[in-house]
């Protein structure tokens, strides 16, 4: 199982004739993702091979989703075309908008995050590395050869993170890692990817990954005292972040105790949470809270 992203998603690129579009295609295809065209309305009618794959380019989403009934989309294009594309792809109905790019302004991400959302959009990023649901699709930048199938839920804020905690828990896999964006307005949160994975039969565990900034550990740590009944393990990027700082993504500033990791990791310990301070230590809790779940399950199948 997984959650958002299956072997069956079929996936266009928005940008794909770009430099960075083009890359990652190959890349994604490489992972098995169905990747079933892209769109650029200069490049309409054309295709690109990759390698023994001739992708087809389309003028719009809704053009790409009737000629090969595309359920996803992964938005490469430049910052100020951004609102556009995925507005675009929200207008024709597109269930699921991987937005890569960074520096988009706030506002138009707060206009197409708002709009996705009335369409029934779900828009996961901007400035995020996308999702992987290792050994079936992965749509964004996501390195796909760094951990294998397995049990393990991850949501993170950081890219660079979302890798690390992937290849140190390798040995275990991953059902879905999901890359949410560290801008101050994304289109799927903590939460969102929390309630996907506590209803996921094969995600026995949850990894947060979070950072300075913001409340939405705080408020993930809310959800958890209250829905989720599957362990969680957790990391806060930022202790050793400066007071009243910018750090890293752009909404990662805090303000006196508002924001600052060690508030994280209290809420988050509070219902329960495993939090590490390092990244390894976080995946030795991990193994601990496994090595105690199936212990449990041994006692109560005896």
């Amino acid at each position: 199982m997984a959650i958002y992203l299956t072997k069956e998603s079929k996936v266009l690129v928005q940008g794909m004739t770009g430099g960075e579009g083009m890359k990652h295609t190959r890349r994604m295809l490489a992972a098995g993702t169905d990747i079933v065209g892209g769109v650029n309305p200069r490049k309409a009618g054309r295709t690109v091979d990759f390698d023994d794959r001739a992708v087809p380019v389309f003028g719009s989403v809704a053009d790409g989703m009737r000629s090969t009934g595309a359920d996803v989309s992964v938005v490469f294009v430049p910052p100020a075309f951004a609102r556009a594309a995925v507005i675009e792809a929200a207008d024709a109905g597109i269930g699921l908008a991987v937005v890569i790019t960074e520096g988009i302004p706030v506002h138009d991400s707060v206009a197409f995050t708002a709009y996705a959302a009335s369409k029934g959009t779900r828009v996961i990023g901007p400035n995020c590395p996308g999702l992987i649901t290792p050994g079936q699709a992965n749509a964004g930048i996501i390195p796909a050869d760094i951990t294998k199938p397995g049990r393990i839920g991850l949501v993170s804020k950081s890219g660079t993170l979302t890798y690390q905690l992937m290849y140190e828990l390798r040995d275990i896999g991953f059902s879905t890692c999901v890359g949410i964006g560290g801008d101050p307005v994304v289109g799927t949160s903590h939460i969102d990817c929390l309630a996907a994975f506590q209803d996921d039969p094969d995600t026995e565990l949850v990894v947060l990954i979070g950072e300075i900034g913001g409340d939405a550990e705080e408020r993930a740590a809310a959800y958890i005292r209250d829905h989720v009944t599957k362990p969680v393990v957790g990391y806060i990027a930022g202790f050793t972040a400066p007071e009243g700082k910018t750090m890293g993504h752009a909404g990662a500033i805090v303000s006196g105790s508002s924001g600052t990791a060690a508030a994280k990791k209290a809420a988050l310990e509070a219902v329960g949470v495993a939090v590490g301070s390092t990244p390894t230590e976080t995946a030795r809790l991990v193994l601990d809270r496994l090595g105690a779940r199936e212990a449990a399950s041994d006692v109560t199948h005896r």
